[in-house]
């Protein structure tokens, strides 16, 4: 059983050389010159204008959860397409419903105005 988990010990052993070993090459290949120019934060070609710790209202951290949520309930029809043939009515029906309740929950968040960005 425990010849098992060789394989594993290795492939960690490997990595607890190589990333020290690529590492090390990296910090002596590169050159080191800072400036404050490199050090300053890129934003789109443009020079920032405010704080990068800014605050941002609440709606947007919803609005990502909330497309997070969607998405993922979505990946759940690929399964679903792929075997398609072999849940015959019953899985039609099954993703019928799925659909049906996913639709309701984002048109509920629609109602609720959580898709405003303003």
């Amino acid at each position: 059983m425990p010849q098992n988990y060789i394989p594993i010990f290795v492939f960690v052993g490997v990595i607890a050389i190589l990333l020290p070993l690529t590492l090390l090459a990296a910090k002596l290949v590169r050159p080191e010159n800072p400036t404050k120019t490199k050090l300053m934060p890129y934003e789109c070609g443009i020079d920032p204008v405010d704080n990068a710790r800014g605050r941002y209202t609440v709606r947007y951290y919803i609005i990502a959860i909330l497309f997070v949520v969607f998405d993922v309930e979505t990946i759940f029809l690929f399964p679903w397409a792929v075997k398609f043939k072999a849940l015959g009515l019953f899985g039609f029906i099954e993703i019928l419903i799925f659909l049906a309740i996913l639709i309701a929950g984002y048109v509920w968040v629609w109602k609720k105005g959580a898709l405003e960005w303003v």
